[in-house]
């Protein structure tokens, strides 16, 4: 595995440019049980975005939405609708991440620069990624405030689901980019080819797609690439394109320490899963052997469950949480296993193309 160049220490938050962030912060108050801990906008001085802080566990999200038309960031909502905008990491030196960044081959997006107010100093800046999407390097010496500069406390609680960290996130590129982003991330960040799925792997009757895993040093850091593969349909990535106008993040996977209580606390909050047929469950046993939780529990939830040489793992996927099928999110609980649910991925597929099929885009 290779070393750190850039000295990456984890994902500092992911922004997120939503048409409504005050609503949007109630929503995943209520529905992913995150707390709002800072805000930043007109009452604290900041003339162009809304943006409103969240987090559970280690994850945080800032919920971002333009105050005018003319934006870079009304823009990005115009062309894309709600997304993300931003994989920010926490680095020992942003200046020195940015530098090392461009020099292995990153076109810059925002240059170095000093973020102040009076609880201190923050360096940052940020290079361009796959699409419209961005990774900013944030470092921090002696900054006291609640956030990032120009953010206030605003504590508002939600109701916490045991969501741990994010654990990967997902990008989908273009037929014909996946290898192109995955050198990108190989040159740029000094990530490593993790795992690899062709469309032997990733495949149904109608619609198929590749991914490449990319990954930090630490294994703490993980981004899937995904790119169409030829079928008789369109495939989800081909939708996803599709409706996001591009490239961009397809969906956010949330770790967690206990899958059924976390899954059972989003569905009485109202958020909506995929759903897979009992035929999965009635082979579950022989297909993955014996595991710790009751298969009746997991049934009853629609968890899917793999294995690999190393353990097992149960998911979940929830349906798009926008009105344009493009980002969800996945719950994950880990039982050893670092993989990514190989066995579950015709499962998987399956339940995704009955939706695409009553959303009239397969």
């Amino acid at each position: 595995m290779p070393d750190n160049p850039l000295r990456l220490k984890s994902i500092h938050h992911v922004t997120f440019v939503v048409g409504n962030a005050k609503q949007a912060a109630y929503y995943y108050r209520k529905a992913f049980g995150f707390s709002q801990f800072a805000y930043a906008g007109l009452e604290t001085g900041s003339r162009d975005l809304a943006c409103h802080a969240m987090q559970q566990g280690k994850a945080r999200f800032v919920l971002a939405t333009p105050y005018r038309s003319t934006s870079p960031e009304a823009d990005h909502l115009h062309r894309h609708g709600d997304g993300v905008v931003d994989i920010a990491f926490h680095v020992e030196d942003a200046d020195a991440a940015f530098g090392e960044a461009v020099r292995r081959g990153a076109q810059p997006a925002v240059e170095p620069r000093t973020l102040s107010d009076e609880h201190g100093s923050v360096r940052h800046a940020a290079i361009r990624t796959y699409g419209d999407t961005v990774h900013s390097f944030y470092s921090f010496t002696d900054y006291t405030g609640p956030f990032l500069p120009g953010y206030v406390p605003r504590p508002i609680a939600g109701e916490d689901v045991g969501i741990l960290r994010v654990d990967h996130m997902v990008g989908n590129v273009e037929l014909g980019q996946m290898e192109h982003w995955a050198t990108w991330y190989s040159t740029v960040l000094g990530f490593a080819r993790y795992i690899s799925f062709d469309d032997k792997d990733i495949s149904t009757e109608y619609s198929a797609l590749m991914s490449i895993v990319m990954s930090d040093n630490s294994y703490a850091i993980k981004f899937p690439l995904n790119e169409p593969a030829a079928g008789k349909r369109k495939s989800q990535i081909d939708e996803y394109l599709d409706f996001y106008g591009g490239p961009g993040v397809q969906h956010v996977a949330l770790l967690s320490a206990d899958i059924e209580q976390t899954v059972t606390r989003l569905r009485a909050n109202g958020v909506e899963f995929l759903s897979v047929p009992d035929s999965y469950y009635d082979m579950l046993p022989q297909r993955v052997g014996e595991i710790e939780e009751a298969i009746e529990m997991v049934r009853s939830l629609r968890i899917l469950v793999d294995r690999d040489e190393e353990g097992y793992l149960l998911q979940l996927f929830s349906r798009p949480v926008e009105d344009r099928p493009t980002v969800f999110y996945e719950i994950i609980q880990r039982k050893g296993s670092r993989g990514f649910g190989k066995g579950n991925f015709r499962a998987l597929f399956e339940a995704i193309e009955r939706e695409q099929e009553l959303r009239g885009n397969l």
